[in-house]
């Protein structure tokens, strides 16, 4: 007993009869996992969770990620400008299996982010995977071979050439915000001074005591503003658009946390606390994130939170502009909160009050040699103009992506980005996205829904493995249907309400493309639990049976192995006794 038969390996059955087909089995056993490849593109907080999850959970695993940077981090690793911090709570910005009690700020520096992610790589042997300095050029589905080819540039050899490489899977980790643009403005390049965009800062610029411009009202505007303010001559603010500077999110409680700082400060005393009191620690997290995901409710149309928070917010900015009436009354935007992205902008407001801050709310006509004019005529001069206006968020001018029939996603996508639950859209076999088309979260922790994506990719790659299967794509009805509820749950939100953001491909009434339709919560329990129906299968050798492989289990042929691992402890699921 306990022995394995011979001709173990000879498994092909005699035909009972003339006429039945001959059926070939699977020379491997049941619970055999083939080897696969999987390629990851971008090395972003998706890309880390990836180089971690997968290969903890996938065995006989080729993994590779390639990176354009030379480092990991992507948004941290790319955006160095002056004032660059994380928007929302820094204890809520981190990895679920690895919790940071040393955040210095309760908005993290934008260093201090990129840090903790280089740690998490490093911890979890994610630097084994990556090769930095790769730019993908293009990704395409070879059908015959049911594998995805890619086009790779080496961007740090005299030479930047260009190799290929090839995987079962193809994971895109790159993002929503990855592709910045200049501001389409006259005369921009003719300028003389200094030319700056946010997301690609010019490390080392020394703009102390010079007169500068920042261009835009978005995230970046409302951290760069406040941090240049205090050591710039004179600052000129160009804000077209209208917005809502918020409260800082999770407000009361960063203040009770930390009564004595208005930028929220960890002292050390607190973080000690933290690194000593695990138990402290945990609860203070746990009540933090309770919070954050509480808010849903402001992004509902008509509900008390979204009318209390009007009323909160315009009252707060009303008093801090208290020095200047008319900047007030500019930046009070005719839309609801949470219809752009709400920023809470810590001494923002109390920057534009001062007197070396001119708010300007005119269009810019052009640009000279030396300064900027506007629609009024007015011209102003200026040494450096910081153009903080934003990406591309079309998702179509990447990389080529080209999936069946030789389909650029691009042609796909040329009038919504339309997908299965963020992660995959038809026509594109055995490709995922992380942070794809409505996969952002509107309040709560972005980092768990990231996790979640990446738990959902692994699953479907196990799935592969276990169930031989050559390619995995989802639906075109699943999709369909997808964007019908997409359609149907947005009209009921601020999201869709008449204003200009990236929310909607930066259109002013497009369709919301960029969130996830529904809490924080509602994704992260819908992308734990994978709807197999909603995907369609081709196996390997046409062979819908070919999972079962050839009657036998590893154990079954490891000499080594344990044959009652069912009866081990752990294993056995106890159900509750009933007395």
């Amino acid at each position: 007993m306990g022995e394995t038969p011979a001709g173990t390996t000879s498994s092909t059955p005699e035909p009972q009869s003339p006429a039945e087909k001959l059926v070939t089995l699977e020379q491997r056993a049941v619970d055999e996992p083939r080897a696969i490849k999987v390629i990851v593109i971008g090395a972003g907080i998706s890309g880390i969770l990836a180089g971690i999850r997968l290969p903890q959970r996938i065995e006989n695993l080729d993994l590779v990620i390639y990176e354009k940077n030379p480092e990991v981090g992507g948004t941290w690793y790319e955006n160095r400008y002056p004032g660059v911090a994380c928007d929302i709570p820094s204890h809520s910005y981190q990895a679920s299996f690895e919790p940071n009690p040393s955040w210095s700020r309760f908005y993290a520096p934008g260093a201090e982010i990129g840090e903790y992610w280089k740690h998490v790589a490093r911890k979890y042997g994610v630097y084994r995977y990556l090769q930095a300095s790769r730019k993908v050029l293009e990704a395409k589905f070879d059908e015959a071979r049911s594998k995805w080819t890619l086009k790779i540039q080496k961007l740090d050899t005299p030479e930047q050439e260009v190799f290929e490489d090839e995987a079962d899977v193809l994971f895109g980790c790159i993002g929503a915000l990855n592709e910045w643009k200049w501001p389409e403005i006259k005369g921009l390049h003719d300028f003389k001074g200094k030319l700056l965009h946010s997301a690609n800062w010019e490390d080392g610029y020394e703009y102390a005591g010079k007169e500068v411009a920042v261009i835009g009202i978005g995230s970046s505007a409302i951290q760069i503003v406040p941090t240049m303010q205090k050591v710039v001559k004179k600052l000129d603010h160009y804000a077209r658009g209208k917005t809502w500077i918020a409260m800082p999110i999770a407000g009361e409680f960063a203040e009770a946390k930390n009564p004595d700082g208005k930028d929220f400060n960890f002292s050390e005393a607190d973080i000690e606390k933290f690194k000593k009191d695990p138990k402290h620690f945990y609860e203070y997290r746990r009540e933090l994130e309770h919070e954050l995901n509480s808010a849903h409710t402001i992004t509902m149309r008509g509900s008390d939170l979204q009318k209390g928070a009007v009323e909160v917010f315009t009252e707060n900015m009303k008093q801090k502009l208290a020095s200047k009436p008319e900047v007030f009354k500019s930046l009070l935007p005719p839309f609801p909160p949470a219809c752009r992205r709400l920023t809470p902008g810590p001494g923002y407001l109390e920057a534009i009050a001062k007197d070396n801050v001119n708010f300007i709310s005119e269009e810019i006509s052009y640009v000279t040699p030396d300064g900027l004019v506007t629609a009024d005529g007015t011209a102003r001069s200026v040494d450096a103009i910081i153009c903080a206006t934003g990406f591309d968020t079309t998702w179509t001018k990447r990389f080529p992506i080209i999936g069946r029939d030789g389909k650029p996603l691009s042609e796909k996508w040329r009038d919504h980005p339309d997908t299965y639950l963020s992660i995959a859209t038809d026509g594109f076999p055995n490709y995922f996205m992380s942070l794809g088309p409505n996969s952002g979260v509107g309040t709560g922790s972005l980092t768990i829904v990231l996790e979640r994506e990446v738990d959902y990719v692994c699953k479907a790659v196990q799935k592969i493995q276990r169930e031989n299967i050559k390619t995995i794509e989802v639906k075109a009805s699943s999709v369909r249907n997808f964007q019908k509820y997409c359609d149907a749950y947005f009209p009921g939100t601020v999201f869709s309400m008449k204003c200009r953001s990236w929310y909607k491909g930066g259109t002013y009434d497009g369709k919301v493309s960029a969130l996830w339709p529904g809490s924080c919560l509602h994704a992260e329990r819908v992308l734990s639990n994978p709807r197999w129906e909603d995907w369609e299968y081709e196996y390997i050798n046409d062979s819908e049976h070919g999972w079962l492989g050839n009657g036998w289990t590893m154990a079954d042929v490891k000499p080594e192995a344990d044959r009652a691992y069912y009866l081990k402890h752990g294993i056995v699921d106890l159900p509750p006794v009933v007395v």
